[in-house]
């Protein structure tokens, strides 16, 4: 082996931090016990010196793919000296070695400043604490040296070559979208460490949950921000037309952040009535499993996924060892100390917020339960009866509608119904506004014209039996009309909640109503914060109910030749071909026009990236963005010289306002941190008039400019395009599923995608043949198994697909109002209706005021 020093030094490091790391949960645990302050001091210490170290481990991993030193495996595996500067950085955490490693790293820096800011604040907690955080960061630690290595040499002459990144992930949105699902997955270790300390000291009283509520907070915001940066690559990188395709590392991602929801309004409860102590403890225990189980699922081949690392069996037994000790120690200390966890309060009627929060929470977990059964059913399926079965977005979407709608009408209800127990009076004046507003966005929805027109467009369309025996799934016309009116009646209920507290405090300050606003805001930042949060959900549930009105159609165009969809025509005028230090590209030009008129011009392309021969070409897609909807411009693939082009139009309604929403998320999260002197000074440097001005400049300057491929380029060898000639064609298509490792449907996986076209042509044959829908359905099955439906067939095994979740859900029901008969407080049941009064009002503002100043 040849010596490299660097590489020597740096895995020296990773080996001292481990025995230091060893050393501080040590004298952490030992401190505690004894009572003594020196040991514990000696453990902090000594956890800053192991973040020390392991900064330095990152750092030299960073210096030796920055100069391309490719005597290191890991280097030359995922670096190239062609490749930006940027996504060089990216390539320490690209490999399944670099991006545990990136994990420690996240984690060490974390738990230093969690443990920097609580020394003090938690003397009796922050042993446990710092014992807690080091014993994780110590086992990743021992799968880096002992299982991963990242800084392993050749054996022999190291390549002079670089394989550089996978050329999906050359792309800025993924670049940004792994470090913040990280920042996401690692920070909810610092709660579950706090909660793990509560319940060895007993402590368990309110004063961890300050801390723990601020990180459940920055984990929740930067899972929130993983997520749709992964949907916007998904968007713009994977040119499927879509966003969210329930991949199972996508689901990874989303499992933490519906429990740490559901965690992040139980706390209200526990904070103002004592109520919910055994449950919040417990959704810190369930989001930090969930980011552990998501790592697993992501590391060790147990799913298959276009994102995944590979398979590794060794991990996968590691981390179920891990998993299982964790879940063990955790709930047995939950059960050891439940007499300590009782709540100090009832619950005093069915018809108020602490309930409403409650049954939030239930189909939040219920969401995750389920989301987590759908995405292991393939493996469980293989490991019981041999075959893969496939779950695909239909099954998903089919369950997840009517339970993403009820959330949606929660996020309304919880700011109307009062603390403890609401009044008829109270209810009457709340709701009014709310359900108007409700019924008339329904009835708008059948009066507008254009609106009207893509409801009659949906219904027109022959949906598609998706399982080819006898399942229909699609997204009901009725569901998005709900859904549409779900988000009026909750964006009149949080705008209600705003109006009517800026007016009273307009009247008792005699300030204007924009100065009131920002008063009113910064007198309590968490819950119009949390307000503001909302809005963003009602947002994004706008894109989400537009894609229901998605429509797509695609042509092979000879040059000159157009292709029509709405109101869109759009004109094939030709390829280019260039070439840079990295890539050949292809680039197609397609001139749009609107009512004969010329609108503006789009170049979808194809890159084909040297040392990635092995790999399909990437697709580059073009999008013309607007707040109404997008164009959505793919080059399937093309023939011959560039005579002739695939080319796949795609309208996607409302899609911005996803994105938009989580702008809007991030200044909701971001108010709930903001100082007071920053709403004093907001208040004084912005005129109302002009606030509003600045939001719409910054909404215009963001979507006025289209998204493009940004050059042109590649040489793709000639592609059998092989797309759907007729409706039955891209009804099949749909039914099917690719096998390149991806959730896609044969319509769907682009025209570079071997195995997809493969597929399409020997439908096709079949089609050509004489077969019927059923007997070619019947042919795949027989040539690939079950894999190959986009959802599981209703019959055998695969009905536990379809019962389980039923049941799931029934029992989550049913223990719902078996806990709320339980806590309801039956003398207070009895007490006669009052309204609250505006002393209860005033109580109320103080405690947020206290709450805020606390946290």
């Amino acid at each position: 082996m040849h010596g490299n020093p660097v590489a020597t030094f740096g895995e020296g490091a990773l080996l001292l931090s481990l025995v230091v790391s060893a050393f501080t949960i040590a004298s952490s645990v030992a401190g505690a016990r004894r009572g003594s302050r020196r040991l514990v001091r000696a453990g902090i210490l000594s956890a800053h010196a192991t973040t020390a170290l392991v900064t330095l481990s990152s750092a030299v991993m960073w210096f030796l793919i920055m100069s391309n030193d490719y005597s290191v495996k890991y280097v030359q595996h995922h670096s190239d000296a062609s490749m930006p500067w940027y996504y060089k950085l990216t390539a320490f955490w690209g490999g399944l070695d670099g991006s545990i490693m990136w994990w420690v790293l996240l984690l060490a820096v974390f738990s230093s400043i969690a443990i920097h800011v609580n020394k003090e604040r938690h003397r009796d907690l922050i042993p446990y604490v710092v014992a807690v955080l080091y014993t994780v960061i110590a086992f990743f630690m021992l799968l880096i040296i002992f299982e991963k290595r990242p800084f392993d040499l050749f054996l022999t002459d190291a390549p002079r070559i670089g394989k550089g990144m996978n050329p999906l992930l050359q792309n800025p949105y993924m670049a940004t979208h792994p470090p913040s699902l990280y920042l996401g997955f690692v920070s909810a270790t610092v709660p579950f460490a706090f909660g793990i300390a509560a319940l060895i000291t007993g402590n368990l009283d309110d004063s961890w949950l300050a801390s723990t509520r601020r990180w459940v907070l920055v984990s929740w915001y930067f899972l929130a921000q993983g997520l749709v940066l992964g949907s916007l690559w998904a968007y713009e990188e994977l040119g499927w037309g879509g966003y969210w395709g329930w991949d199972p590392v996508e689901n990874a991602g989303f499992l933490p952040f519906l429990t740490s929801t559901a965690f992040l309004h139980s706390i209200m409860v526990q904070e103002r009535r004592g109520m919910l102590k055994v449950w919040n403890v417990s959704l810190v225990i369930i989001t930090f499993l969930l980011t552990m189980i998501g790592t697993f699922m992501t590391r060790s081949g147990v799913v298959q996924s276009v994102h995944a690392f590979g398979q590794d069996t060794e991990l996968a037994i590691i981390f179920l060892c891990f998993i299982s000790f964790v879940i063990i120690f955790s709930f047995g200390y939950v059960i050891y100390r439940l007499p300590l966890l009782r709540g100090r309060n009832d619950l005093d009627s069915w018809l108020s917020r602490e309930f409403v929060f409650l049954v939030n929470n239930w189909i939040l977990l219920s969401a995750a339960f389920f989301i987590l059964f759908a995405t292991l059913f393939p493996t469980l399926s293989e490991w019981i009866v041999g075959e893969r079965i496939t779950v695909g977005p239909p099954f998903f979407i089919q369950w997840m509608t009517p339970i993403g709608l009820m959330l949606l009408f929660l996020t309304g209800v919880g700011p109307l119904i009062a603390w403890r127990k609401a009044s008829r009076e109270n209810l009457r004046e709340q709701f009014t506004f709310p359900l108007l507003a409700f019924v008339g966005t329904v009835g708008l929805m059948q009066l507008v014209p254009e609106l009207r027109g893509w409801s009659r467009w949906i219904i027109g369309q022959k949906w598609t039996v998706l399982s080819g025996h006898g399942i229909p799934i699609s997204i009901p016309v009725t569901s998005m009309v709900i859904c549409f009116g779900l988000c009026a009646f909750t964006m009149t209920t949080i705008l209600q909640e705003f109006l009517r507290g800026t007016r009273v405090r307009q009247a008792n300050t005699k300030l204007d109503f924009f100065t009131s606003f920002v008063g009113l805001v910064g007198r309590n930042k968490r819950r119009y914060g949390g307000y503001i949060v909302h809005i963003a959900v009602v947002m994004c549930f706008i894109g989400f109910a537009g894609d229901g009105y998605k429509r797509e159609t695609e042509a092979t165009l000879e040059p000159g030749k157009s292709v029509t969809l709405g109101k869109y025509t759009v004109r094939f005028d030709g390829l280019v071909k260039t070439a840079d230090a990295q890539k050949e590209m292809v680039t197609a030009t397609a001139s749009v026009f609107i009512g004969g008129e010329l609108a503006y011009v789009l170049h979808p392309a194809k890159w084909a990236y040297r040392h990635h021969e092995d790999e399909p070409p990437t697709t580059e897609v073009d999008i013309h963005k607007t707040l109404k909807e997008d164009l959505y411009l793919i080059l399937n693939g093309f023939e011959g010289n560039g005579t002739l082009a695939n080319i796949k139009v795609v309208i996607n309604p409302l899609v911005n306002w996803i994105w938009l929403g989580f702008v809007l998320l991030a200044i909701g999260t971001v108010i709930c941190y903001l100082p007071e002197r920053a709403y004093a000074l907001a208040a004084k440097a912005v005129p109302g008039d002009k606030a509003a001005a600045t939001v719409a400049l910054l909404m215009v300057m963001w979507l006025g400019a289209p998204a493009h491929a940004d050059g042109m380029g590649m040489e793709a060898a000639g592609n059998e395009l092989h797309i759907a000639r007729s409706d039955r064609e891209r009804s099949l298509f749909h039914q099917l599923k690719c096998l390149c490792n991806c959730m896609h449907s044969l319509n769907e996986c682009g025209g570079e995608c071997g195995p997809g076209a493969r597929r399409r042509f020997e439908v096709q044959k079949l089609i050509d043949q004489g077969q019927a829908d059923q007997q070619i359905l019947d042919w795949e099955l027989s040539r690939y198994g079950q894999e190959v439906l986009r959802i599981p067939p209703d019959h055998g095994f695969n009905r536990l697909a379809w019962v389980l979740p039923i049941g799931g859900l029934l029992a989550a029901a049913g223990g719902l109002i078996y806990a709320g008969r339980r806590w309801v407080n039956k003398k207070a049941v009895k007490t006669a209706e009052t309204k609250p009064s505006k002393d209860d009002d005033d109580y109320q503002d103080k405690l947020d005021d206290e709450l805020d100043k606390l946290s």
